[in-house]
Parts: structure tokens; sequence; C-alpha cells
């Protein structure tokens, strides 16, 4: 066996590497991590947690709006963007430091370099050293995906730099209909801003539950979000308030801000992956077995830049299984069935499992169950708000295979139902729960009629 300087050699300091590092040091391994940014990945520095934190400040716009229904006199209030920014920096900063200290005391060594693959068992950095590791992992996570060139493209920002602009911008145009585009616009709209968004399918949010989406939308515009549908971005040019947006029926709009939301792409650029024998997928994706193991038997890769589940639970799993399996002894394939997501936009979304359309395409029989109803907070604020709650299931089994749900604190919610769907729980089971009351939440064990039923 050749001699090698290191057991495992992450590259790629986010959250799936970061945890698979911690995990493999823990193990006994001599792990280095490489990250030529800051430690934390997407998710900490320019992700979730920073979009949590600007969901939470956007939320008070409601709050005070609500408050005057409930007896409270609040006075005007006033938002300051560039403090909510500053306290933001600083708690990711906290974060960033926490996720090194975690590094530091599991043991493994953490450089801040590029590092990129010479072949399946040597890493270069940057300053020109390699070293020799039994196995690699790459964990390079995801970038922003700009699609096709068009005129004035580099006057649009991507969410990378939404997290800090120097002051909230008045009017804000922004393409796409995923997760990043529909919580932004709501994270504009309540801070102040004129936002539209603009996608160019059928609904935003492709992908979710029909009726989901569609009661998305409408709750989205009733927020004073201007919602496009089928049109995209031809030409991006400078105002004087700013820009103005072809559109690709030749209207044009001017905005103080244009922002692209259009996805997220495979980080491999420049990683030497076919130096290393490494197997891509159509998309640019790495490709990996049920083990996160690549085409080269001496590399994994975990997280976004597989192009699994991106999402950063799934990316700590799989790099925890990586660890368990090389060198925990114990092989742990990562599931990917029944993950469970939300959406932080106005209502909250939160979701599990199969949708209608993809039940009625995989089972033999389908009952839907589903309601609308105005949350007990919106009557004394008068509030024009619905929530929406759905479960498909099984006609067959009886088994809940999807819940979907828009409403107050959907995330909360949908976190516990995962556990029921994931447990194989029957709607009979739901029904044998009793309810809590007043919630929300209630509805998901109340729910009796069944709004339709497909057999094949």
């Amino acid at each position: 066996m050749p001699d090698f300087d290191l057991d495992l050699f992450v590259i790629g300091a986010g959250s799936g590497g970061v945890r698979a590092a911690r995990i493999a040091a823990e193990y006994g391994a001599r792990v280095m991590i490489a990250e030529e940014d800051r430690v934390g990945g997407t998710c900490v520095i320019r992700g979730c947690v920073p979009k949590k934190l600007l969901v939470y400040a956007s939320r008070f716009a409601d709050d005070f709006e609500d408050a005057v229904g409930f007896g409270w006199d609040v006075g005007k209030p006033k938002f300051h963007w560039p403090t909510l920014i500053a306290n933001k920096d600083a708690e990711i900063a906290r974060l960033e430091r926490a996720y090194v200290a975690a590094l530091e005391r599991a043991g493994a060594k953490l450089v801040r370099s590029r590092a990129a693959l010479e072949d399946a068992q040597t890493v270069r950095l940057a300053d020109g050293s390699r070293l020799r590791a039994k196995y690699i992992l790459i964990a390079t996570g995801g970038a922003p995906n700009s699609g096709d060139p068009i005129p004035g493209m580099e006057h649009a920002i991507s969410s990378n730099e939404a997290f800090h602009l120097a002051d909230l911008p008045s009017s804000i145009l922004i393409q796409g209909g995923g997760y990043i585009a529909v919580e932004f616009a709501g994270i504009f709209s309540r801070l102040g801003s004129q936002v539209t968004l603009l996608y160019r399918g059928e609904n935003i949010l492709r992908g979710f539950d029909d009726d989901l989406r569609e009661h998305s939308r409408m709750e989205m515009e009733k927020r004073g979000i201007r919602v496009v549908l089928g049109k995209t971005v031809r030409a991006i040019e400078r105002s004087a308030e700013g820009y103005y947006s072809t559109l690709s029926d030749g209207t044009m709009l001017e905005t103080e801000k244009v922002m692209f939301a259009i996805g997220r792409r495979p980080n491999i650029r420049g990683l030497g992956l076919e130096a290393a024998g490494v197997r891509l997928k159509e998309n640019g994706a790495i490709a990996v077995d049920e083990y996160s193991q690549t085409s080269a038997p001496s590399i994994y890769a975990v997280g976004d830049v597989t192009d699994r589940v991106n999402l950063t639970p799934v990316a700590i799993r799989e790099g925890h299984a990586f660890a368990d399996t090389v060198f925990g002894g114990r092989p742990t394939p990562m599931d990917h069935e029944n993950v469970p997501t939300a959406v932080f936009c106005e209502p909250e979304i939160g979701v599990v499992g199969l949708t209608e359309a993809q039940a009625r395409e995989r089972l033999a029989r389908v009952d839907i169950y589903k309601t609308s109803f105005r949350p007990m907070k919106a009557t004394l604020a008068a509030r024009d708000t619905r929530s929406f709650m759905k479960l498909v299931v099984d006609g067959t089994s009886g088994r809940v295979v999807g819940c979907h749900i828009v409403a107050p604190h959907a995330s909360e919610m949908i976190q516990l139902a995962a556990v029921a769907v994931k447990m194989k729980a029957t709607k009979a089971d739901f029904d044998a729960a009793v309810a809590v009351h007043p919630t929300g939440a209630e509805e998901l064990v109340t729910l009796r009629e069944k709004a339709v039923s497909y057999q094949r």
C-alpha cells in the first residue's frame, strides 16, 4: 500500500463537508478540510441562515399592522436596512467561528486554500503543495446559475449579493420561481420594496403540489407582489433610476435592482475531476451511488454538488453517512425518500412526500383530503389571508403518502408530520390523534371528507 499523508481530505467546508470531516476525525481518521472562502458554506454564509434572519425581519411588518386589531397602538414603525445587515453579518461571523471550533475539537485540520485533484488520491493546494489521501470527499456545493447570456447580464445581482446591498431597493425585479426567488420576493416586499416576480413557467414553485402552487401565488399577490408568468428578461440596461429590463414579450420594466434567482449549478469548475476519473451526470453534477461514492473508488461526494436533494439537512446526513460507511465500519446508504422541506415565504410552505400528481402516476388508487380556512389570528387583524392543508393518501393501504401545508408556522408543522409519513402512518392514525385546539395544525387530524378520489 502506498504511503498517505492523510486518511481523508475534504474539499469544501460547508455543512456536508464539515459534518463528514468532524465525524471521520472522531472515528480516529487523519483529516484535513480545505475551504477557499468562508467556513459554513452556502447555508451558513449566504443561504438559509442569513435568509431566515431577513425573513424574520420582514415579518414584523405584518405584526405591526395586525397589532392594531388586538388593541395595540405601536405608532408608525421605521425600518433601517443597514442595521439589519450589520446584525446579520455579526451573527454569521459567530456561526462561522462555531463551525471552525467544532472542527478543531474533533481534531480535523482546516486549511484556508483552494484545492483541486491531480489524481484520484492526490490534492494540490493553491500554494502548489501536494497531499496524498486514502480518501477524498468533494463537498463544494453549488453556485448561482445565471442562465443563458443576455445583454446587460452584468447588471443583475444574485442571492449572494442580495445579502450585502448597501440600501434596501425601492423596487426590484426578481426572475425565478423557486425557493430563493419566492422567499426574496417576500422579504423585499414586506420590508418596503415594490416587487415584481417574473417566471418563465405557467406557475411558480415547479415540482410542488399544484394546489399548493396556486394558493401560494394568490397569497403573494394579496401581499402586493406582482407575479408575471410565462416571460423572461431578454436584456438589461441602465436607466436614470436603476435599470430597464426588456422582457420576452417586448415590454420594458424599470426597477432600482434586478435579481436573477433561477437556480444553482454544481460547483465543479477547476476541481480536476476529469484527471481523477470522476464521472459527471448530464447536468454537470457529480454522479454517485447510494453511499456517495463516485466512479473513482477513493473519491466520494456529498451535498449540492451531487444534485440529489439539494437541502442543507440532506447534505449533513450524506456527510455523516459517508463517515459512518468509510471510517465507522457501518455501511450507511442515504435515504432520500420523504425528505421534508419548507419555503419561508408568507404564509410559510411545508411539504413532505408525494404531490397529488405524483401519487396518481404511481398508485392504483389515491384519496385526497384538503381544506382552506382563515387563520384565527387573521380575524381580529382583518387580514385577507387563508391557510391551506392537503393530505395525499394511498387509497389501497390508507397510508398518508403526502402532506402539503401553506400556513403560519408550516415549517414547524411539517417536521412532525414528516415523522408520521416516514413511519408509514395511515389516515386512520392521523384521525385517531386528538386535536390541539385552537390551532391551525389540528386541521391535519380533523380532515374527514374526501375532496376527490382517483382509481386506475
